[in-house]
Parts: structure tokens; sequence; C-alpha cells
């Protein structure tokens, strides 16, 4: 298979770099008339998906809002998962997966193995057990062709905590974020147009001071609605800018259940984001 790095290059040449988190809260249920249950969830989802995975190059679904109606909750995101595919778009599982040893195996064969009923083209994870334990993730991604985005410089407050904490080995205290940076410019070593190997940096973190030469995709969540601009990109990634994949939810999944509507939120973002680079 193609590796992930190369395809979602492909994607955001052909269908821009905006990326739609699926993401079914109650209460954007309860906005779109919806009762908070399974069938609810179904409707909503899929419905999102029919609007916008043939428009963009990236879903994002979050596991967690489907897992809270237990089984039938994970069949509706097989479902999303298998629809927004066949639509076209590339499908990242917000998981944040991170585990050690063969739990960490166990989480890369469930949604990185092809013989799946869950397996998408890449997926999030924490490396905060130490970028190490998640060897058997890229070993199996490497394996599937599939991706990875490394939580790096979250926008959340409770992230410099660790985020931003000087390791006693590194060079000059080294920031453990930076560390992650530099595992994955070690992964996407030599990869051509782009590896497949990412971090997860807010689109409203401000300034870092951190460099993202690592040859890999940066996944930008909170863009548009949740304050992050195409300026702030700019800022935040300069010469790596041409690599951001921008993310939002809100503002497309407000705009439902009216599909055009939604499809126009998406457009919008397109228009915007064209300017980026």
């Amino acid at each position: 298979m193609t590796p992930f790095g190369a395809r979602l290059h492909a994607a955001m040449a052909q269908r821009g770099r905006f990326c739609v988190g699926i993401d079914p809260h109650a209460s954007l249920l309860h906005a779109w008339g919806l009762d908070d249950d399974v069938a609810g969830l179904e409707r909503f989802a899929l419905s999102v998906v029919e609007a916008v995975a043939p428009l963009c190059s990236v879903v994002k679904p979050q596991s967690a809002f489907y897992e809270r109606f237990g089984s039938r909750g994970v069949a509706v995101l097989e479902r999303v998962v298998e629809d927004s595919r066949a639509a076209g778009a590339l499908v990242l599982l917000d998981v944040k997966r991170g585990d050690i040893g063969s739990t960490s195996q166990a989480y890369a064969d469930a949604y990185l193995d092809p013989a799946s009923p869950l397996a998408c083209d890449a997926i999030t994870a924490s490396p905060y057990l130490g970028t190490g334990s998640l060897d058997p993730m890229v070993e199996t991604a490497q394996r599937h062709g599939a991706g990875l985005f490394l939580l790096a410089l979250t926008s959340n407050k409770e992230g410099p905590e660790v985020q931003h904490a000087r390791t006693v080995d590194g060079p000059d205290g080294e920031r453990v974020g930076d560390r992650v940076l530099a595992h994955l410019a070690h992964l996407n070593a030599g990869v051509e147009p782009l590896g497949s190997f990412g971090a997860v940096v807010g689109a409203t973190v401000g300034e870092t001071g951190a460099r993202f030469d690592f040859n890999g995709p940066v996944l930008a969540p909170g863009f548009g609605a949740q304050g992050g601009t195409v300026d702030d990109l700019r800022r935040i990634f300069g010469s790596g800018v041409d690599r951001v994949l921008a993310s939002s939810s809100r503002e497309v999944l407000r705009a439902g259940p009216d599909a055009a509507a939604m499809a126009a939120e998406v457009h919008r973002a397109h228009e915007a984001l064209a300017g980026l680079v």
C-alpha cells in the first residue's frame, strides 16, 4: 500500500488542507433535534459523512463519542470509517491511545491493521509513556502504510505541565514536546514526498519556539470557531506551514442538519486555507 504520508500529500493537493472532526456531542445531537441515543448518533454521524466526506481530504471522528454508546456506537463508528473512505476521504481516528508492550500492539492491530473492522488511515497517539512505548504502533503503521499523529504541543491549558517540562538528558534541558518532534524527524528521515508520522499542535497554541522541520504532517485542531486563524498557522509553523492540516468540527457541525450548509462551511474553510502557502 502507498504510505500514508504520500496519500495525505496527494489528498491535500487535490482536496485542500481542511480536516472535519465528526464529534457527536450530546449538545449537537439535541441542536439537530435528535435524541441522545444510538439512533440519533447514527443519523447525525452518517449525515455529516454524506455532506463533507466527498469534499475534504481528511475526516476525524472522535472515538469517545461513539464508544459511550457501547458496541452499537462502535458499530456506527465502523460505518463512519467505511462510508468516509468510500467517499474518497482519508480517515484519521482521534483515539489518543498510548500504552506499552502487548497492549500497544493490540491498539495498533485494532486501528491500523486492514484486517480490523476499525482499520483507519491514521490515528492520534500519546507519546507520554515514552516515545519508545509506541514502537508497536510505529512498526504496524509502517507495515500497513498507515500513519500516526503524536500529541506534541497542544492548546489545552493543562498541556504545558508535561509538554513544556525540561528533560534531564537532552541538550540544554530539551522540552518534552520538542523531544517528540525530534523523534518524528527520525521516523520521517529521507521520506518523500511526506513522512507518515505527524504531530498534533494546536492552532491556538501561540508562540512555541519549536522547530517543525520534521518532514511530516501537522494536525492543527482549533481552526475556525475555536479561534485559530490562517495568520496564526503562518506564525506558529513558519516554513512548515505547507504541511499543516487544519482541523475544525463545531463550525461545520453547527450548520447541520442542512447538508448544503455544512458543505458551504467546508468550502469557506477551503477558500481561507487556499492562501496558506
